[in-house]
């Protein structure tokens, strides 16, 4: 065999034994080798995202409407899981025309819902309708028992029986319009004998003049 036979054969077996180890190493398993990241971190992440903070906004707040005896009677926005004692406070706590002894029932710890409505309840809210009495001289206050209560010819008893209207504010009616008659439930409230809460609460069931 000549010198160029041996060199051409030592360069064949040399290629071949490349391609052997080249193949090798595409099909044995690599030993130690650290897994070929795929994604899957990606996708894990995305299904257990937290929830959105925009909706547990949402659910924690709920709206309320304090009226009646309440210093700032409205609408109050509170935190979710609030109670009866959290709105009454939110409206500014009790207020001066508020009748306690009959706010005592309130169940203070009762839980709120959204769209609730608080009452407290004022001074002569919770005074019960009187029975039937003899119509007064002259008419009637009542307009034959069935009209609004007249602020002029009414007796304590009648006033005392409208809503809103306590016994000191009745004390003040009988004592106005024995000096000077009302000319109208405004006129009332401009010298001052009923405010304009009390005002709207005899509204439609009260008249004057």
């Amino acid at each position: 065999m000549s010198r160029s036979d041996r060199i051409m054969l030592a360069a064949g077996g040399g290629a071949l034994v490349l391609v052997a180890a080249a193949a090798w190493m595409l099909l044995a398993p690599s030993v130690g080798a650290p897994p070929i990241d795929t994604g899957g971190a990606l996708f894990t992440s995305s299904s257990t995202a937290p929830t959105p903070a925009s909706s547990v906004d949402a659910a924690g707040t709920i709206v309320v409407d304090v009226q009646g005896g309440v210093a700032e009677p409205g609408i109050r926005e509170l935190p979710a899981g609030s109670r009866v004692a959290d709105a009454i406070g939110a409206a500014g706590g009790y207020g001066v025309a508020a009748d306690l002894e009959a706010a005592a029932s309130l169940n203070l710890a009762a839980p709120l819902t959204d769209g609730a409505q608080i009452r407290v309840p004022r001074i002569g809210d919770a005074v019960a309708a009187p029975g039937p009495s003899a119509a007064p001289p002259g008419g009637g206050s009542t307009g034959g028992g069935s009209g609004p209560i007249n602020l002029n010819t009414a007796t304590p008893e009648e006033l005392e029986a409208l809503p809103g209207i306590g016994p000191v504010t009745v004390q003040k009616i009988v004592a106005a319009r024995a000096e000077q008659p009302f000319v109208s439930l405004e006129d009332a409230v401009e010298r001052g004998i009923i405010n304009r809460g009390q005002l709207e609460d005899i509204q439609g069931v009260a008249t004057a003049g």
